[in-house]
C-alpha cells in the first residue's frame, strides 16, 4: 500500500512533478523512425506536445508544437535542410528552436525561439532528452545495436491508463503462472484448444537484485533448480521504464513512455535469430498491437492481451492506496523504493542509476539475460511467435517458417 501522496508522486510526469522531473533525466523514445518522413509528426511525451521531424538531408529535431508567431501546430508544417517550416506564415526554426526566417517581417527578430530538445536515432527509434545540460550520453542497450545475421521488428499499442501500472507488472513474477497460465487455459479450454504447458508451471521462489541499470528479477519455477538461467541470470528490468526478455534466438525489450499522467506509449522491440537466415533489412518494420475486437471486448487470448487488459481495469491511475500486498509482491515493493529513492538522488542534485556520462560505456550496454528460458528454450521462442505481442509482426509467418515451427502452428 502507497500513500496518497507517494502514489501522486509516482504517477504524476508533467514538468516540475517529482517523477517528471526523474524520467527528464534519461534518453526516451519519442518515435518510431520509419514513421517520420518528409512530414513532421505530433507526438506527446511526460506531458508536452511535441513534433517531430526530419530535415531534407536526414536529420532529425524535436520541437515543441505550437509555431511561436500565431501558435498554430507545426505539424502542419513542412521541412527543408535546415529545419521545419510553419506551413501558416512560413516561419522556419532550426533543430536548436531557433527562428531563422520570418518571410513577412522587416528583419529578422533573433530573439523569438521554440523549446528543442537534442534528439538522436538509434535502432530503428528516435530518442530526446528533454532534461538539464549537460546531455548525457544516449546508451546504446544490446538489442538497439545492429547484430549480425538477425532480423528486427518493433509493435506498439497506446494505453490508456498511466505507465506505471505497466511496468510493476515487470516485478511481479507470480502473475505469469495465473494470468498466462491458469487463467490463459481457462480462455482456451472455452474454445475448444489445447492447454499452454509453459507459462503454466508454479513458482518456487523469486527473488530480485539491484543492479548499475536498474533490478535483476529471478525464478525458480516447479521441475527446476537454483542452477537454471532462470535463477543464476535472471534477467533486467532497466531503470526507470524498460523491461528485457530473451531465449535462444529472440530478444526483445518491452518499453513503456509516459505519453502523460493517463496515456502511456507501449512499445516490443523484438530482434530475431532465426537458425534458416532470414533476408537483409534496409528497415525496421512497425506494426500496431490490437487490444480490442470490433465489439470493444478485450483480445485475452495473448499473453500481452491478458497483461494489458489487467493493467487498463486498475483504473487510469491505480489507488494504490487500498492495495493489500503480500510476501509475493517484494519485487513492486523493490521497484516502488527505487523510484523514490532516485526521484530524492534527483531532488539533490545527483544522477539518477542508469545515467551514462562515459562515452565509451555507452557504445554498448549488454544486459545479461537467461537464454533457457523456463528451462524450454525454443518452447519459449515458439510462445513468443504464437501466444505474444510478436504474432502480429510483419515478419511472423516467415519467422515461424525459418524458427522450423509450421507444423507446430499448423496443428493450432
Amino acid at each position: 500500500m502507497l500513500s496518497q501522496a507517494d502514489n501522486e508522486r509516482l504517477t504524476r510526469v508533467g514538468p516540475g512533478t517529482p517523477m517528471g522531473e526523474l524520467y527528464r533525466r534519461y534518453w526516451m523514445p519519442v518515435a518510431i523512425s520509419d514513421q517520420v518522413g518528409a512530414r513532421p509528426v505530433r507526438r506527446r511525451l511526460l506531458g508536452e506536445d511535441l513534433v517531430v521531424f526530419r530535415t531534407s538531408d536526414g536529420r532529425i529535431g524535436v520541437v515543441e508544437e505550437r509555431c511561436a508567431h500565431r501558435r498554430t501546430s507545426l505539424a502542419v508544417g513542412f521541412c527543408d535542410k535546415n529545419g521545419i517550416r510553419c506551413g501558416y506564415h512560413g516561419w522556419l526554426y532550426g533543430l536548436d528552436g531557433k527562428v531563422l526566417e520570418q518571410p513577412a517581417e522587416p528583419a529578422l527578430n533573433k530573439q523569438v525561439k521554440v523549446k528543442a530538445y537534442p534528439a538522436q536515432e538509434l535502432g530503428g527509434l528516435i530518442f530526446t532528452y528533454m532534461g538539464p545540460q549537460p546531455v548525457p550520453e544516449l546508451p546504446h542497450f544490446d538489442l538497439f545495436v545492429e547484430q549480425e545475421g538477425t532480423s528486427r521488428d518493433i509493435g506498439e499499442a497506446m494505453l490508456d491508463f498511466n505507465w506505471l501500472q505497466a511496468m510493476e507488472n515487470s516485478v511481479d513474477p507470480h502473475h505469469v503462472e495465473w494470468l498466462h497460465g491458469a487463467f490463459m487455459n481457462a480462455d482456451r479450454a472455452l474454445k475448444g484448444m489445447g492447454e499452454v504447458k509453459l507459462t503454466a508451471k508454479k513458482h518456487k521462489k523469486i527473488g530480485f537484485s539491484e543492479f548499475e541499470y536498474g533490478i535483476i528479477k529471478r525464478r525458480v519455477v516447479e521441475g527446476g533448480t537454483e542452477d537454471d538461467d532462470d535463477w543464476k541470470i535472471g534477467h533486467p528490468l532497466v531503470f526507470p521504464h524498460m523491461l528485457k526478455l530473451a531465449g535462444a534466438g529472440i530478444g526483445q525489450f518491452q518499453i513503456r513512455v509516459p505519453i502523460d499522467d493517463v496515456n502511456t506509449w507501449h512499445m516490443w522491440y523484438n530482434v530475431w535469430k532465426t537458425p534458416a537466415a532470414m533476408p537483409r533489412q534496409t528497415t525496421i518494420p512497425s506494426y500496431t498491437v490490437p487490444l480490442k475486437d470490433e465489439d470493444g471486448n478485450w483480445i485475452l487470448d495473448f499473453i500481452d492481451g491478458q497483461d494489458i487488459s489487467v493493467w487498463a481495469e486498475q483504473g487510469r491511475i491505480a489507488d494504490r492506496t487500498k492495495e493489500t500486498l503480500g510476501a509475493s509482491d517484494k519485487g513492486i515493493a523493490m521497484y516502488r523504493r527505487m523510484l523514490l529513492q532516485q526521484i530524492k538522488v534527483v531532488e539533490e542534485g545527483g544522477d539518477p542509476i542508469g545515467v551514462v556520462r562515459d562515452p565509451e560505456v555507452a557504445k554498448f550496454i549488454e544486459l545479461q539475460t537467461e537464454a533457457n528460458k523456463l528451462g524450454d528454450a525454443m518452447g519459449f521462442v515458439y510462445l513468443m511467435l504464437t501466444e505474444q505481442a510478436a504474432r502480429y509482426s510483419p515478419l511472423n509467418r516467415q519467422l515461424i517458417e525459418r524458427f522450423g515451427f509450421l507444423e507446430a502452428a499448423a496443428a493450432e
